[in-house]
């Protein structure tokens, strides 16, 4: 790389079960104003916007296009957009200030999964002749894993209880959290998961600012550099992968650099308390690191959004001191299918 580029900047919504009285774009403008005032930027400072979303979630084709009324496309900006979780919407965002064509960029995505069944709307992900058919929704596929696991002698439900407690702790102290404080295990969802196990249906949105070089300096006291990022894709059957492994997220912490010094903290973009179970196997996330510390996934799962939160948490982190060194984790698809790793640093203190 031969720009330094951070996160100079992190806004999120509260995240709820239902923004019904709001649009997608009532929902996102206070975020886009509060990203912004954190920096003293304007619209019309910034070099590249960027956004993540998904037409599936709204129901109508090209839905994004009207998120760019709260943006203000007007006079012309350089914009792009991803059918995918903000989490990618960065990546591409970081990739344009590599180049030089810009030295900073906005970087948004949101979710609105309250008006339909987002368990049924993400089975249009899946093969479509063999897999879609069927109609297994992620909480099935998501239990599919978990009993893998279990059979493998890796977890078992008492461990993935431990795991949806302390993401209910973590997000005790979180004002955006959807779901805060101790979360009963609850009935099988669809065994073996539990209520406990599974992320809260909600709406949310979220949005960073990335800057380069010196003009990061500037605009932040303490920015979160990006040291690595990448991101690997699993195959996309389901019978041809280990479930109880992410080979994907690991060679993408390899590439990001994950490996070379450790972390103090993870932010892990686990839906479901089994795969935090993998996620941590193949991340190499020892004891001493400490993992969703805002309570993650479990407490707040905006889709398209969740992903891009996680670096967001991570950066802000690092911004107040609280870290020195983070990872920060996306993932889109079926079981950990996509995973993306991001390695962000704060100056040394």
């Amino acid at each position: 790389m031969t720009r330094e580029i951070a996160v100079v900047a992190f806004a999120q919504t509260d995240h709820r079960r239902s923004t019904e009285e709001s649009s997608e774009v009532e929902m996102l403008m206070p975020v886009l104003h509060e990203v912004l005032e954190q920096t003293g930027l304007k619209t019309s400072d910034i070099g590249f916007t960027c956004s993540g979303s998904s037409d599936y979630l709204a129901g109508r084709a090209f839905s994004f296009t009207l998120a760019l009324d709260g943006v203000g496309a007007w006079p012309p900006i350089s914009e792009s957009h991803v059918e995918m979780d903000g989490a990618w919407a960065l990546y591409e965002a970081w990739t344009k200030l590599l180049t030089g064509d810009a030295d900073t960029a906005l970087v948004y995505s949101y979710g609105k999964c309250s008006p339909g069944s987002v368990r049924d709307v993400l089975t249009r992900q899946l093969d479509p002749y063999y897999v879609a058919p069927l109609w297994p929704d992620a909480v099935a596929l998501a239990a599919l894993q978990a009993q893998a696991l279990i059979d493998a002698g890796e977890t078992d439900e008492p461990a993935l209880a431990a795991v949806g407690a302390r993401s209910g702790t973590g997000a005790a102290a979180n004002p955006h959290a959807q779901r805060r404080g101790p979360v009963p295990q609850g009935d099988h969802v669809v065994r073996p998961l539990r209520t406990g196990d599974c992320p809260p249906v909600g709406d949310g949105a979220a949005a960073v600012i990335l800057a380069a070089g010196e003009r990061a300096r500037e605009l932040c006291e303490r920015p979160a550099w990006i040291r690595g990022i990448d991101h690997r894709i699993e195959a996309h059957s389901l019978g041809v992968r280990d479930l109880t492994d992410s080979p994907s997220a690991r060679l993408a912490a390899e590439k990001a650099g994950a490996f070379e010094r450790p972390v103090d903290t993870a932010e892990l973009h686990a839906p479901f308390s089994s795969q935090e179970v993998v996620l941590r196997k193949a991340l190499r996330l020892g004891d001493g690191v400490r993992v969703n510390p805002s309570g993650g996934a479990l407490a707040a799962n905006p889709v398209m959004a969740a992903g891009l939160v996680r670096i967001g948490e991570a950066a802000a982190r690092i911004h107040r001191g609280a870290s020195d060194r983070a990872l920060a984790h996306a993932t889109s698809g079926p079981c950990l299918q996509q995973n993306l790793v991001a390695v962000l640093e704060g100056d040394p203190r």
